[in-house]
C-alpha cells in the first residue's frame, strides 16, 4: 500500500542550492511533540510548532513552503510557569548541523554531582533543551522557548555525528562523533563531561538510550553493535550479525527489542538483553552474500525508527524508497517515494513520520492500526522485565515466546 502525504516543508532557495552541503542529516520531534526541529543544510536549525505545522497542512493542502509555518507566535518564557503557545525560531549554530537531539527536564533528577550549589542553570520543569552536534566536534544547547545558546561543550576533536538524551529527564546527554568516541555529557552540572567511551574501531554513527536510561546502543563504521551499562559506564555485549557498517539504532517503546539498519541493506530486530537476531527486514531480493555485502550501494538502509505502538518499524533507504514494515510480518505494509532521504523519524504520538532530504522534511501518514490487548500487556510486562526474568515465569512456554517477540 501507498503511504499518504501528509506535508512536506521546503528549505528556502539559496546560493548554495547546485552545491553540496545541503544534506539534511537530522530531524526531531520535542518529547512532548510541540516542536520539530530539522536542519536546513549547513549552519541552520529550524524550530516550528508542530502543532501550527499540522494545522497549515491541513489549511493549505500537503504542499508547504518552509514560509508556509514563519507565522509568528506569542513567545514562552521558560523563567515564568505562565505557559504561552510556542513559537517558531531559525537558530545560526556558526557550523555544519549534523544532529539534533530534545531534552526536557525532571527537577527530581538531580545532577550526579555534589557540588552542585554554584550551576549557573537551574532547570525547570518546563525547560526544554535542544542540542546541535557540529561538524567542528562542539555541541551547542539551546533554550527551545526562547532560542538562546546556553551551552557550548567542547571536546569532540571530530564531526559529532548523533545526540541522545536520556529519557528520564536527568539532562544525561551523550554524543558520538568520528573521534572514535562516545561522549557522557550532564546539563545539570553545567554540561559537564562525565565520561568518555571507548571501544568502536573507527568512527561512531549513531546511539540511542533504551526507554529506561538504564542501556546505551551505540554503532558505527564496523558490523558491531554496542550496548553500554549506563549505571556503570562498561559495555554490556556486542551484538554481531550485520556483514556492513551499521549506520542507525533505535530501542522499542518498551526496551524489549533494538532496531539496527546497515549498510549491508538489512534492518535487523534483536533482543539486546540475549543478542539474538528476532527478525531481518531486507532491502534487497535476493539478499547479498557476505563478500558482497558492501556492494549494492543503492540499497543502502541509512535510517531506521520504532513507533510509539511498538508494533511498527519504518526505514528509509537508496533505492528511493521509504518502508513501513510490521515486527511479525516479512514485507513492507505500507511505501512512500523519497530521492536522497537520509534520516526518518516518528512523531511523539506516532501518527506521522518525518523523514529528511536535501535541507527539506517530509511527512507520511504511518500505517494506523488498533493494538490487540495482548500486545498493550507484552508491552507493560516488557516494560519493567528483560528477558531472563520473563524465561523465568511459572507459565506456559507459548506465553513466554510470545512475551519474548518469539512468536
Amino acid at each position: 500500500a501507498r503511504s499518504r502525504t501528509v506535508g512536506e516543508l521546503l528549505a528556502p532557495t539559496s546560493p548554495f542550492d547546485k552545491k553540496c552541503g545541503r544534506e539534511n542529516w537530522t530531524v526531531a520531534f520535542a518529547p512532548d511533540g510541540s516542536y520539530l526541529a530539522w536542519s536546513q543544510g549547513h549552519r541552520i536549525v529550524k524550530l516550528v510548532p508542530w502543532a501550527q505545522c499540522l494545522s497549515n497542512f491541513l489549511l493549505h493542502g500537503t504542499k508547504n513552503g518552509a514560509n508556509a509555518v514563519s507565522t509568528r507566535l506569542p513567545r514562552q518564557s521558560s523563567e515564568s510557569g505562565q505557559k504561552n503557545k510556542p513559537c517558531e525560531h531559525i537558530i545560526d549554530c556558526g557550523d555544519i548541523v549534523w544532529s539534533l537531539a530534545f531534552g526536557s527536564s525532571v527537577p527530581e533528577k538531580q545532577s550526579r554531582c555534589v557540588n552542585i550549589e554554584w550551576h549557573r542553570f537551574k532547570f525547570g520543569q518546563d525547560q526544554l533543551l535542544l542540542a546541535t552536534g557540529l561538524n567542528n566536534g562542539r555541541i551547542k544547547i539551546w533554550d527551545v522557548y526562547t532560542g538562546k545558546l546556553l551551552l557550548n561543550l567542547m571536546d569532540h576533536t571530530e564531526v559529532v555525528r548523533d545526540l541522545t538524551f536520556a529519557p528520564d529527564g536527568s539532562l544525561i546527554l551523550v554524543s558520538a562523533s568520528r573521534d572514535k568516541t562516545l561522549r557522557v555529557w550532564d546539563l545539570k552540572d553545567d554540561g559537564n563531561m562525565m565520561k568518555v567511551l571507548r571501544g568502536h574501531p573507527n568512527w561512531v554513527y549513531g546511539c540511542a538510550f533504551s526507554p529506561d536510561s538504564s542501556i546505551l546502543c551505540s554503532v558505527g563504521a564496523s558490523k558491531a553493535v554496542f550496548l553500554w551499562d549506563m549505571d556503570k559506564y562498561s559495555m554490556l555485549r556486542k551484538l554481531e550479525g550485520h556483514h556492513n557498517d551499521v549506520v542507525a539504532c533505535e530501542f522499542s517503546p518498551d526496551g524489549a527489542l533494538l532496531a539496527t539498519a546497515s549498510y549491508d541493506t538489512r534492518v535487523y530486530i534483536w533482543d539486546p538483553h540475549i543478542g539474538v537476531i528476532l527478525r531481518e527486514f531486507g532491502h534487497l531480493f535476493p539478499p547479498p552474500t557476505p563478500i558482497f555485502a558492501g556492494g549494492a550501494n543503492d540499497r543502502w538502509v541509512r535510517s531506521v525508527c520504532f513507533s510509539h505502538d511498538g508494533l511498527h518499524v519504518a526505514s528509509l533507504a537508496d533505492d528511493k524508497m521509504v518502508r513501513f514494515w510490521r515486527i511479525d510480518e516479512e514485507y513492507p505494509v505500507q511505501v512512500a517515494p523519497l530521492n536522497n532521504g537520509l534520516c526518518c523519524t516518528f512523531s511523539t504520538d506516532g501518527s506521522v513520520l518525518a523523514a529528511g532530504q536535501d535541507g527539506s522534511v517530509y511527512f507520511w501518514a504511518t500505517p494506523s492500526q488498533v493494538s490487540s490487548l495482548q500486545h498493550l500487556c507484552r508491552m507493560a510486562i516488557r516494560r519493567v522485565m528483560p528477558t531472563s526474568q520473563v524465561k523465568n515465569l511459572p507459565i506456559p512456554c507459548k506465553v513466554v515466546e510470545f512475551l519474548c517477540y518469539q512468536i
